[in-house]
C-alpha cells in the first residue's frame, strides 16, 4: 500500500501492474480497496491497477469533515491530481461508481472508459429500491436509530459480509474491513453514505450530481462503458428494470452478466468480474500504450485549446 498527502489528510491506495492506461478501482460503503484484491490480478499483467481507500475509509485519513458527497469528491479529486492521472479507465462499485461517474462528468477529456457494477445509475424512487434495502435505509436515515445501528452497533460492517454476499466471508477477510472502525466516531463515514442515498429527490445536492452525470452518460458516445450484472440476490441494486433503463439511456454501453452474487459482488464473483473487465479493456485497446493513450492526449489538447 502507498500513501499520498491530500488537502489536510492522506489517501492510501493499492497499486499493481504496469503499462497501458491507469485503471482506477473505486469501492463503496462499507468497504475499501480490500474489495478489489481478487479482481485486480486479472488486469495487473496488462495495465496499471490503482485502488484507493476513500477518505475516512480503509487506511486513509479521517479528517474532521461531514463526509458528504462533495467532501468525498474533493478528496478524490486531490488524489487524482497528486498522482497526476490524466488518462484513466474507471471501475466503480456502489458509491465508488457514483464517484467515478461524477469525476468522469467533470473531467470528460481524461476518461478513456468506465465500468460499473451495483451502483447508483440514476436518482431513485422508494418503489425502485429492493424491499430489504429500503427498510435498512429508512432505519439508517432515522435520527437516533441510524446512530445506534451504525455508530454504536457497527451494523454495517457486521452484516454487510453476511447478508450482502451469497457466500459469507470468513473472519480473515472481514477483519481488514472491520479494523479501520474501532470506535463510534471512526464510523461516521459509514453512516454518512446511506443518508446520501438519492431517494425521492433527496438529498438535493446528490440528486443534482447524479442528474449531471446521467447527462454525461447519455452524451459520451466516444467513451466505452461496461455494466456488469448479477442475479440470485434480493440485495442487488441493478435488476432487470435498471438494466433496461441503462440500455436506453447510456451511450456506448455493453452489458455482461457475471453470474449469481450479492450486492458486494466482487466478494462473490471476483474472477468473473476480473475476466470481464480484462476482456473489455482489450477489446477497446485500453491496455495498450498506443491508440487509446494517443486519442486521450489529443482530446485533452483539443479541449485545452477550446478553453
Amino acid at each position: 500500500m502507498a500513501t499520498v498527502n491530500v488537502i489536510d489528510s492522506h489517501i492510501t491506495y493499492a497499486e499493481s501492474g504496469e503499462g497501458g492506461l491507469p485503471v482506477v478501482f473505486l469501492h463503496g460503503n462499507p468497504t475499501s480497496s480490500h474489495l478489489w484484491r481478487n479482481v485486480t490480478p486479472h488486469i495487473a499483467g496488462q495495465a496499471r491497477a490503482l485502488a484507493p481507500d476513500l477518505i475516512g475509509m480503509g487506511a486513509s485519513g479521517k479528517p474532521d469533515i461531514d463526509y458528504g458527497f462533495a467532501d468525498q469528491a474533493r478528496y478524490l479529486d486531490a488524489w487524482f491530481e497528486a498522482l497526476e492521472l490524466r488518462d484513466v479507465v474507471l471501475v466503480g462499485h456502489d458509491w465508488g461508481g457514483a464517484l467515478a461517474l461524477d469525476w468522469a462528468a467533470r473531467h470528460p477529456a481524461r476518461v478513456r472508459g468506465i465500468a460499473l457494477l451495483e451502483t447508483m445509475l440514476k436518482p431513485l424512487s422508494s418503489e425502485e429500491m429492493p424491499p430489504p434495502a429500503r427498510a435498512r435505509f429508512e432505519a439508517f436515515r432515522t435520527p437516533g436509530v441510524g446512530e445506534r445501528l451504525v455508530l454504536e452497533e457497527n451494523v454495517f460492517i457486521e452484516t454487510a459480509f453476511k447478508g450482502g454476499v451469497l457466500t459469507p466471508l470468513g473472519e480473515e477477510d472481514v477483519e481488514p474491513y472491520r479494523a479501520p472502525y474501532p470506535t463510534p466516531r471512526s464510523r461516521r463515514p459509514l453512516l454518512a453514505w446511506p443518508r446520501m442515498m438519492p431517494i425521492d429527490g433527496e438529498p438535493a445536492d446528490v440528486v443534482a450530481r447524479i442528474t449531471d452525470y446521467d447527462s454525461w452518460l447519455a452524451d459520451s458516445a466516444d467513451v466505452p462503458k461496461l455494466l456488469l450484472t448479477f442475479d440470485s440476490s434480493p440485495t442487488l441494486l441493478i435488476g432487470e428494470d435498471m438494466i433496461a433503463w441503462s440500455r436506453e439511456n447510456i451511450a456506448a454501453l455493453e452489458v455482461e452478466h457475471c453470474g449469481p452474487a450479492g450486492h458486494h459482488a466482487p466478494e462473490d464473483q471476483p474472477d468473473a468480474i476480473g475476466r470481464a473487465i480484462a476482456r473489455w479493456l482489450n477489446a477497446h485497446g485500453l491496455t495498450s500504450n498506443g491508440a487509446g493513450r494517443e486519442q486521450g492526449r489529443a482530446r485533452v489538447a483539443q479541449e485545452s485549446q477550446s478553453a
